[in-house]
């Protein structure tokens, strides 16, 4: 899909790769809309998408609200028309044992990181196949394929959301194209560690950190690419192996 005049949605795009993932299908020309949670700084993703020369649009959404969730994709096509990318980025992290984990726990682990993205795709999915096209990114990461102790909340969620992107593909094909992502270390958290950095590079065949552009070119190839769907690309450095 040519991203040039295009429309996309990206949830939790206020910050971190989210936001880079916006920024850079502005810079290749498509109008973006970006969800948000209340009291994340999202005016500035704002200014820097409108500053490239297209649309900007910024909703709040709690994406475990089926209510909310079909506002926002209404909102987004009756202010530009269309939706043609859509990034299920918006996440969560929780970490417990197992036997600690609480049910609260797992329920927003589930909700956020699987039953969002089906929400919002749902929701999108009818507008995309009455246009003729559409693409859908999923963003899982490699809890999904590993054994990580103290998240099996979040594996769950991130492994359910593998299984969604597959079926996904299969029925919403050959209309809209589906596939999913799972980073590795792209962005460390401001007061990381010494000693996590070294321990992420050293989880890596590669040796090194990646970054959120590596996550968000990622992204450009998948829609760019007609020939791809209901496919994982790891964009780990190679930790998957490891």
């Amino acid at each position: 899909m040519e991203i040039q005049g295009k429309v996309a949605l990206v949830t939790g795009a206020a910050v971190r790769v989210g936001r880079v993932t916006a920024l850079t299908l502005a810079e290749r020309g498509a109008d973006v809309a970006i969800t948000y949670l209340e009291g994340e700084p999202w005016q500035g993703t704002v200014v820097e998408i409108e500053a490239r020369g297209v649309r900007a649009l910024a909703l709040p959404l709690d994406a475990r609200d089926p209510a909310q969730v079909r506002r926002v994709v209404n909102d987004v096509v009756a202010a530009f028309g269309r939706l043609d990318i859509l990034v299920n980025n918006a996440s969560v992290w929780l970490s417990s044992p197992f036997v600690d984990i609480t049910y609260e726990a797992w329920r927003t682990a589930i909700d956020v990181n699987l039953t969002g993205p089906f929400l919002v795709s749902q929701a999108a999915a009818p507008h995309m196949l009455a246009q003729g096209a559409g693409v859908i990114i999923n963003m899982t990461d490699l809890s999904a394929f590993q054994t990580w102790r103290k998240g099996a909340h979040h594996a769950a969620s991130k492994a359910g959301l593998v299984a969604l992107t597959k079926v996904m593909a299969a029925e919403l094909a050959p209309t809209v194209r589906v596939n999913a992502i799972a980073p590795g270390t792209v962005l460390l958290p401001p007061d990381a560690s010494d000693e996590k950095r070294r321990w992420a590079e050293e989880n890596s065949l590669l040796k090194r950190v990646g970054s959120p552009e590596d996550v968000a070119a990622t992204v450009i190839f998948l829609v760019e690419r007609d020939f791809v769907t209901g496919a994982v690309y790891f964009m780990d450095g190679g930790r998957a192996l490891v």
